[in-house]
């Protein structure tokens, strides 16, 4: 799933959620991690559409399997764009801690200062993509105002 020709692509050039501050981040992120230039010639949509999946891409992936280095980077980013959006947010710097085992299962954090403010449980990592970008903004604007509501309610702690 690196390449899926333009016409099969889910994600289109004209689609509205293309503009949401954390799809904007993701693209950023994820064109930061491609270090051999992959994504120098994309669109916008081409990069995140692996992302999206539907039905038909979940029903295609195995159950069982091992994550390769193109999901592992999407989840990186997916993490670091949400980290991103809290510094913005708290003016404080937050980073992203994500521990994996060889199958796909672990954790991502997101600590400000001394605060732990992101904790998800990660399964089935080979499988990680969501339903559509407005499922990516929904899931991650609920991260990110607990996180935020978490740097208020103790600033004394993420400010260590």
């Amino acid at each position: 799933m690196y390449d899926v020709p333009e016409q099969q692509q889910v994600v289109q050039e004209g689609d509205p959620g293309l503009q949401q501050p954390v799809i904007r981040q993701m693209v950023v992120q994820l064109r930061a991690m491609d270090s051999y230039g992959t994504y120098d010639t994309w669109s916008d949509a081409r990069v995140l559409d692996p992302l999206v999946l539907t039905k038909e891409r979940r029903r295609a992936i195995p159950v069982v399997g091992d994550p390769d280095e193109t999901t592992l980077s999407r989840v990186k980013a997916y993490y670091n764009a949400i980290a991103q959006m809290i510094e913005r947010e708290t003016g404080l710097l937050a980073v992203p801690v994500i521990n994996l085992t060889h199958e796909g299962f672990g954790r991502a954090l997101i600590l400000v200062g001394k605060l732990v403010v992101v904790d998800k449980i990660l399964r089935d990592v080979h499988r990680f993509g969501f339903d559509s970008l407005d499922a990516v903004v929904a899931e991650a604007g609920k991260l990110l105002g607990k996180a935020v509501a978490q740097v208020g309610e103790h600033r004394v702690v993420a400010e260590l």
